[in-house]
């Protein structure tokens, strides 16, 4: 089924995202945190330890999670921990062919409590993918896009290697400008071409001839992340 490409009315990165992402960084996010989210984590956290506390890779939003599976795939020295807020799309987890690696654990949670309990335990993951988020295209919406989001210090912060990939150049965009804004990297957006896509929606939007987008940053080292 093709997927419609994004329409939206703002032409480049929002005229406002330097402004709130320097507010966000200014005053720290205080929104309690759910006693559900805390045993979800301290969850996920567990099975880590158990599994001998590999480098740690977080897949967040990872829907019915084979961006997780292909990731646990390709980085078999990680654990992969992938995230996502609804219970359906995690028990959906049918699209994996072959045994499931033994190097990942999955978990229902909002990312919003995840990141920054994350934080506040002092992880520091190796790797952070955030794979086709919800672009959110219309202007007033900004805030609503991770970038625009009060926890975007507490993402920077867990530091690592982080990658947002999208169908909407401009999302891609305000991610890198927004990294750049807090971490001092220098981070661009840049076409992402492949023949071997990790997630239904890198599948469906490759099968719709959208472009794709991704920008991507050492958050450790300075400069881009290598490819």
């Amino acid at each position: 089924m093709n997927s419609s490409p994004i329409s939206s009315a703002q032409s480049g990165v929002h005229e406002q995202l330097a402004e709130l992402v320097a507010r966000h960084a200014a005053h720290p996010f205080r929104k309690p945190v759910t006693d559900y989210n805390r045993r979800a984590f301290e969850h996920s956290i567990a099975a880590w330890r158990a599994a001998g506390e590999a480098p740690l890779i977080l897949d967040t939003g990872c829907g019915v999670g084979l961006s997780t599976l292909n990731l646990a795939a390709q980085y078999p020295d990680h654990f992969v921990i992938g995230i996502d807020q609804s219970a359906d799309r995690l028990a959906r987890n049918t699209l994996w062919d072959g045994p499931q690696p033994a190097n990942l654990c999955f978990v229902r949670a909002d990312l919003v409590d995840y990141w920054r309990l994350a934080l506040d335990a002092g992880l520091h993951p190796a790797r952070h993918y955030l794979l086709y988020p919800n672009p959110w295209p219309k202007i007033g919406h900004l805030a609503r896009r991770w970038q625009g989001h009060a926890v975007f210090p507490a993402i920077v912060a867990l530091g690592g290697h982080i990658e947002c990939r999208s169908n909407w150049r401009i999302y891609v965009e305000e991610f890198a400008a927004a990294l750049h804004q807090l971490s001092g990297r220098e981070v661009a957006a840049e076409r992402y071409l492949t023949d071997a896509p990790i997630t239904p929606f890198e599948r469906k939007y490759l099968a719709s001839g959208h472009e794709l987008w991704r920008c991507a940053a050492d958050l450790d080292q300075g400069g881009p992340a290598p490819r």
